[in-house]
């Protein structure tokens, strides 16, 4: 039997509602802080829901040639920052004899909804002569993938995963897999999404499924609340560098965490909720479980997908409790959407960073806003502050419409 090419994470880059780089945002986490607040990219008077999780203070100039920024949405504008973030924690240098053998895996579920909007307003007003050259390029969704390569040389494997709020996840799976079979040595991988815009936000509203807290915003996203009452949206990215272990070891790089396991599925059932029972949740960490060679008791920490709408936190929550069975009431689980928002196609990979820099550091980050705790919740949710603990395996959720589900598992790295 053919044995498994370990993978290795060098490499974790952030960029999220509660902070621009990846320890400031870890940081941010660890201490409890929200990143919601009213909206301020677009006059939000008169919507049903007017907060969100931005990005605040970002300088694109920071990360980018200034002639550059109008080529490039806000979705690849933070992809790019959250990869140069991850590229120079990993050390990793793309030189001409291993650009070929390092890839990008990095997707979005929405791309540049505040380009599409704005070109379109153009073409409606003042006709087709004054819709940007540039639009199609800053706005469709494989061009942060593609930026990204360009950027670093990196020719080998190229995908963007368009999975709605799964797509985060997703691209660090399927770049897992793409190094286990050994056809790459490296991959960059993940997720970016800058849907705050008023198409975006209009629309979510109108399906019912963000918070109207308008007069709280800190408190507004509270997964596994009793009052909970929508997800809030928020934007972002994150970024990893998977390496194949002896490629990472070769030179020197500092290992974070081993990524063990990953398992893609789905409900099968409706376009936007899960099954009460959460039975592809369940089977899709069980999935990752058995790829990992792992039982449930083995996994210390939990970072759910958790959004804060009724519906999907239950289904999660049972879900959890029949995975890990007598195991349950010892697991350590948290929902930083509580903090974060829900970064849509950025979010599944923003909390693997996250899961793998609460294994460096053995400490589990807070899910924020709980008052009334869900009975369904019968595992520990990790309350309002963060909690030191050992752990030697986490795992991380994410689900997203259409019935698509993903499950990593992150191992704390030891030499051996």
């Amino acid at each position: 039997m053919t044995t498994k090419r370990r993978i290795v994470v060098t490499g974790v880059g952030l960029v999220s509602p509660v902070g621009i780089g990846t320890e400031q945002t870890w940081q941010a986490l660890q201490r409890g802080q929200s990143g919601i607040a009213p909206i301020t990219l677009f006059d939000a008077t008169g919507y049903a829901c007017q907060i969100a999780g931005e990005v605040k203070d970002f300088v694109p100039e920071d990360f980018i040639d200034r002639k550059d920024i109008k080529k490039m949405g806000r979705f690849i504008q933070f992809a790019l920052a959250a990869t140069d973030f991850a590229m120079k924690q990993s050390g990793l240098q793309i030189l001409p004899e291993t650009a070929e053998r390092t890839g990008v895996y990095v997707g979005s579920g929405i791309g540049a909804f505040e380009v599409i909007e704005r070109e379109h307003t153009k073409l409606m007003t003042a006709g087709p002569g004054r819709v940007s050259p540039f639009f199609i390029n800053a706005s469709i969704a494989n061009l942060a993938a593609g930026q990204i390569s360009i950027r670093y040389g990196a020719s080998g494997p190229n995908l963007t995963p368009s999975t709605a709020c799964t797509t985060g996840a997703h691209a660090i799976g399927e770049a897992f897999r793409i190094l286990e079979r050994g056809d790459a040595d490296v991959m960059i991988c993940g997720g970016s999404e800058a849907a705050v815009t008023p198409l975006s936000i209009a629309g979510f509203a109108a399906m019912r499924a963000l918070s109207t807290r308008n007069d709280d915003p800190a408190t507004a996203s509270r997964p596994w609340d009793d009052d909970r009452d929508g997800f809030v949206a928020g934007e972002g990215a994150g970024i990893l560098i998977l390496e194949e272990r002896t490629h990472a070891l070769r030179r020197g790089a500092t290992i974070l965490a081993e990524l063990v396991g990953y398992a893609a599925n789905s409900d099968a059932f409706h376009t936007n909720a899960p099954p009460e029972d959460g039975r592809g949740v369940r089977r899709v960490m069980q999935l990752a479980l058995q790829d990992a060679s792992l039982e449930p008791h083995t996994i210390q920490y939990l970072n759910a997908h958790a959004t804060s709408t009724p519906l999907g936190d239950r289904a999660e929550a049972t879900a959890i409790g029949v995975t890990f069975g007598d195991h349950t009431p010892n697991l350590l689980v948290s929902s930083t959407k509580s903090m974060t928002g829900h970064l849509l196609g950025g979010a599944g990979s923003l909390e693997a960073g996250i899961t793998v820099l609460a294994l460096r550091d053995q400490l589990a980050p807070p899910t924020t806003n709980i008052q009334h705790l869900d009975s369904a919740c019968t595992f520990q949710v990790v309350q309002n502050q963060a909690v030191a603990a050992p752990m030697q395996y986490a795992m991380t959720n994410s689900f997203g419409f259409g019935g698509t589900n993903a499950s990593l598992i992150f191992r704390r790295h030891e030499i051996d």
